[in-house]
Parts: C-alpha cells; structure tokens; sequence
C-alpha cells in the first residue's frame, strides 16, 4: 500500500480494512493478523500497528479476546453504518469535483450512465 503524505498512516490503514470488510474480503467475525503481522504486511512501525487495532475498537469495527486476538466485528449494523459513511465520503467528494467543473445533476447523472454502459460494454468483450 502507497501511503499518502497528508493523511495519518493508521487512518490509512484502518481505511484500509473497511474496505475489505465491505468488499468481503475479511467477514464478520474473522480474525485479523496480530499487530506483529499487521505492521510487516503494511509495512508500518509496530506502534502504528497497535493504533490502528486501538482505534477499530473504539470505533465497534472490532474486538479482542485476550490471548487470542483481534477480530473483525460480528454486528452487521456497524458494517452497514461504515458502508453510509463511505458512500456519503465517496459521493460528497464525487459531487463537489463534478460540480466544479460544471456539471449540473442531471448531466452528471446522465454521464454515469454513459460510463457505466460502455464499462459494461468493456467488460462483456
């Protein structure tokens, strides 16, 4: 992972781990690489490693159980309020670089199908 200069690199992280949560990638309930592994697989300080585990827990995206480890959380209603709270990051930044360049809502409403069909397009050949 490529680590943006301006963002901590444990909201990186944690951003991260959202993602494969939502995308499946990592279920309910699943168990997540101690903070050892944590730091090597992201290439970050073990400090940091524990931070980000630190931080998901106070945030209800996981849970520790002493001497076994740290897991991804078991309750779906807090998967489903990070998917809104993404959703709301991804479409509040969406509108505000298309509105900028001028695009009204109906034109960019109009442009996603567009895209979206030629991507479908792409991906069926």
């Amino acid at each position: 992972m490529e680590f943006k200069s301006n963002i901590p690199i444990y909201f990186q992280v944690i951003q991260d781990i959202k993602r494969r949560i939502l995308s499946g990638e990592l279920s309910l309930g699943a168990k997540l690489p101690s903070s050892r592994e944590l730091a090597v697989e992201y290439q970050i300080n073990p400090n940091t490693a524990a931070r980000v585990y630190n931080e998901m827990e106070y945030m209800g995206l996981s849970f520790t159980r002493r001497g076994i480890g740290t897991f991804v959380t078991e309750d779906p209603a807090v998967i489903q309020k990070i998917r809104e709270e993404l959703t709301t990051e991804v479409l509040s930044y969406f509108l505000e670089q298309m509105t900028a360049l001028g695009y009204g809502t109906k034109d960019m409403i109009e442009l996603l199908k567009q895209y979206d069909s030629n991507k479908t397009r792409e991906d069926n050949q």
